[in-house]
């Protein structure tokens, strides 16, 4: 079970019992049952409860790509600036990726592309590849990296690309990427969300019921 999760069930089966257990006055009491079958209950909803997070979770880290690769999109024609990580200043690479993961999902990365493929986070194969990971590209040879944009599905990815074009949207497979791209990183991870609460649960379970 995610640590982030684990303080969170107990308390949920603890509501659930309590709620079971309240009963009217003039109801006679129901037989208790074995102390068996109330731990082989309490472990289904446990397991119930984890499934819900992880549902949970997986919508989350859906909504922050689609928030960002929908801002990112709006900014395509955003002029090139070395150093920029505005829209009123315009963007250079690492700029471009840092402000929309900033703004969207309330992730700060570091502000240069050599900095961003040291962070520790899972790497992913290229037949992997996920809206939202970071692909890693060495345009001046050696191996090194010095560009970067954002996977946008379809083997498409969006980057403030230099100062002719600004932020536009480019293929993996052309000839000029498919021959320069590195790696990629994965950074929208549970990891990165918030902590989620009992009252999340709660509406995720009233969405699924509708």
């Amino acid at each position: 079970m995610p640590k982030r999760f684990a303080p969170l069930v107990p308390l949920a089966c603890a509501f659930i019992l309590a709620g079971c257990a309240t009963s009217p006055a003039q109801q006679p009491e129901p037989p208790v049952p074995p102390l068996e079958s109330l731990t082989a209950q309490v472990e289904a909803f446990e397991q119930q409860i984890e499934q819900r997070f992880a549902e949970l979770e997986a919508r989350q880290l859906e909504e922050l790509a689609a928030g960002i690769l929908q801002r990112g999109q709006q900014l395509v024609g955003t002029p090139y600036r070395y150093g920029g990580a505005s829209v009123n200043s315009g963007f250079d690479c690492s700029g471009f990726i840092g402000y929309l993961f900033r703004e969207e999902a309330g992730i700060k990365l570091p502000r240069s592309t050599r900095q961003m493929i040291d962070l520790q986070a899972p790497k992913v194969a290229k037949a992997e590849l996920q809206p939202g990971d970071i692909v890693f590209f060495s345009t001046r040879g050696r191996g090194q990296v010095s560009h970067a944009g954002i996977y946008i599905g379809e083997q498409r990815f969006i980057h403030s690309a230099s100062r002719r074009s600004g932020v536009r949207v480019d293929s993996l497979n052309s000839r000029y990427w498919k021959s320069r791209y590195l790696q990629a990183k994965r950074v929208l991870t549970p990891d990165n969300l918030p902590p989620l609460t009992l009252a999340q649960l709660a509406d995720s379970g009233k969405d699924s019921a509708q």
